[in-house]
């Protein structure tokens, strides 16, 4: 009987030894702290109150449910940790500039990221001018809306 106890014993501690190091194996750092920072493009300023956007992405490229918002700060900075390794879409939306959309692969325990943004282009329309001319019958370009 005692000897029975003794290899019941020794089998559950080699059974647990073996699980903690399969549980220690499976589990690598797969959260992440990502750092943004959100700068003009024209002049290397902060963009402060710009709307950066997370979206977790599928391994098929689809954007996931869910995902959150964060907010710069007044030197364009914002940051966000236990972010799970994987794709994220990253969109950022800021009054009077364009918006930018990107894919990232978070795959590092901190990551920095910075992002230039981008004032609108000018914008064409073909409503400013008359139609074509009779004289020559060629159109007449576009000018750019003021």
């Amino acid at each position: 009987m005692r000897l029975f106890r003794v290899l019941v014993s020794a089998v559950l501690l080699v059974t647990t030894v073996c699980a903690v190091a399969e549980d220690k194996k499976k589990a690598p750092d797969t959260l992440s702290v990502l750092r943004f920072t959100v700068i003009k493009d024209d002049n290397g300023k902060p963009v402060r109150n710009a709307s950066v956007i997370l979206h977790p992405v599928d391994k098929n490229g689809q954007q996931s449910k869910g995902g959150f918002q964060l907010k710069t700060d007044s030197e364009g900075k914002t940051e966000s940790d236990g972010i799970p390794y994987g794709t994220l879409r990253i969109q950022v939306l800021a009054h009077g500039f364009q918006t930018y959309g990107q894919d990232y692969q978070v795959n590092q325990p901190q990551m920095e990221i910075d992002i230039r943004l981008k004032r609108p282009q000018e914008q064409f329309t073909i409503y400013d001018k008359p139609g074509p001319k009779e004289s020559d019958g060629q159109p007449q370009q576009a000018t750019p809306k003021q």
